[in-house]
């Protein structure tokens, strides 16, 4: 992003984006703890996929004297490390294919405790997703009057489940 003139200041016209504003907050601590793309971070789930983003998360990236590559420490609990082990290599080549390139030669477990450490409180799994409640028949009722004469039957269920969406809407 362009910086203004002395004599501008910025102004925005609406909403920003949060990745827009926490970007400069994200690089700095990954940064601090070896990350030099904070996308792993960020994307961690998408890279590793949703099964082992569940059970770890990564701490650090270090790079020592051991010749070429880092060490990405991975955190997980006492309980899953063992699957986690087994996994090491495809975790691995997953991270070096969001780096682009061969950046982390090794993968070093930390296990902790579920609760009691700074790092272990927080959990590895994402919030559920919301249960959707049963729609009120009534309204199925209306909408698939409404969606009668349509000899098709995925468009009727189409507009059928359009019509639900429509006819739920709370009214202004």
């Amino acid at each position: 992003m362009a910086q203004p003139d002395k004599g501008q200041t910025r102004r925005m016209r609406g909403f920003e984006r949060t990745s827009s504003l926490l970007q400069t907050r994200i690089r700095r601590v990954g940064e601090k703890r070896g990350f030099a793309v904070s996308r792993l971070l960020t994307h961690w789930a998408e890279i590793v996929g949703p099964d082992i983003a569940r059970i770890a998360r990564p701490v650090e990236v270090k790079y020592g004297r051991e010749g070429l590559g880092a060490t990405l420490s991975v955190l997980t609990t006492g309980a899953q490390a063992p699957m986690l082990e087994m996994q090491k290599e495809a975790i691995r080549e997953k991270v070096n294919a969001c780096y682009g390139y061969n950046a982390i030669s090794r993968i070093r477990l930390t296990q902790t405790a579920a609760t009691g450490f700074a790092e272990g409180q927080a959990q590895f799994a994402p919030a559920p997703k919301p249960v959707p409640r049963a729609p009120d028949p009534d309204l199925c009722r209306r909408a698939s009057a409404l969606s009668g004469d349509v000899h098709d039957a995925g468009l009727r269920a189409a507009l059928e489940a359009l019509g639900q969406n429509v006819l739920s809407r709370p009214k202004r």
